[in-house]
């Protein structure tokens, strides 16, 4: 199976409460209709009702073409039913992720709100590291927000728009010794807090991101009520989800499957941090 397939069907066991908040957004663009404030990124009245009745903390979750599905829908799926999450882009035009999958945003850079509870970014293509507008739009929200976060390769993100220097963060196993070329401490782990930056590694990570965040937002109770309404009960069938536990040969396989690609990856960030301010 080919990484575009696994990809997908990886997303498609948690997509469902998100396709249910974008086919919100869909409805309000197709009738031009006004979405009712409390419901964008929230779902459909009814659908999935909030788990607790307190304010409902605002995470902004960046997209862009290229975007690691997964990285996205997994937090996204546990933070939904608590937070009042916004699906944010520079327009509302359809965003393809790498597996082909089609987004709708549901709101775009100048219509986010300013002032966030949450800044998200997952991983994903790194040519969004030359999307000017998208690091300025990080980089303001970022400076205000009350953290500051990401999943997989989304910590290269922040670190490009200077949000990282002096942090430790993590990311994706292939992609964590980038994080130095933006002042940012690479940490081998799950998930990493420190102060108010908190970042998730490689994809299905983000699962784990995305409760530890609701935590802090909303209470423990209510992170657990969220990963019981997932059935977030995680046994794979193999113990080979990270370099330190597969196989020797299934980790020299899966280096050379990626090898040229981490190079190539690995040079054009380098460009990108040695163009930035110092």
């Amino acid at each position: 199976m080919d990484r575009r397939r696994f990809g997908g069907l990886l997303a498609t066991s948690l997509i469902f409460p998100a396709l249910a908040s974008m086919a919100c957004a869909s409805q309000g663009q197709r009738t031009g209709q006004p979405i009712p404030a409390g419901q964008v990124g929230s779902g459909p009245p009814g659908d999935h009702p909030p788990m607790h009745s307190g304010r409902r903390p605002e995470i902004a979750m960046v997209l862009y073409n290229g975007m690691t599905l997964l990285d996205t829908i997994g937090p996204m799926t546990a933070l939904n039913a608590a937070t009042q999450v916004y699906l944010v882009a520079e327009t509302k035009d359809p965003i393809i992720a790498d597996t082909g999958n089609a987004i709708l945003p549901t709101t775009t850079f100048d219509e986010c709100p300013k002032d966030l509870d949450v800044l998200f970014v997952g991983g994903g293509s790194f040519l969004v590291l030359k999307d000017k507008a998208m690091l300025r739009f990080i980089a303001d929200r970022g400076a205000r927000a009350k953290y500051v976060t990401s999943v997989c390769s989304g910590s290269i993100v922040l670190g490009a728009a200077g949000l990282l220097k002096g942090y430790e963060a993590t990311s994706h196993w292939a992609s964590r010794d980038l994080l130095p070329l933006f002042g940012a401490k690479p940490v081998d782990a799950r998930v990493v807090v420190d102060r108010n930056r908190m970042s998730g590694g490689g994809v299905t990570a983000g699962i784990d991101f995305g409760l530890t965040l609701l935590a802090k937002l909303v209470g423990e109770d209510v992170a657990k009520l969220s990963q019981l309404a997932m059935e977030y009960d995680p046994a794979p069938p193999f113990n080979s989800g990270s370099p330190k536990t597969a196989d020797p040969e299934i980790v020299k396989r899966a280096k050379e499957w990626m090898g040229a690609m981490s190079v190539q990856h690995a040079q054009f960030v380098q460009e990108v941090s040695q163009a930035m301010p110092k």
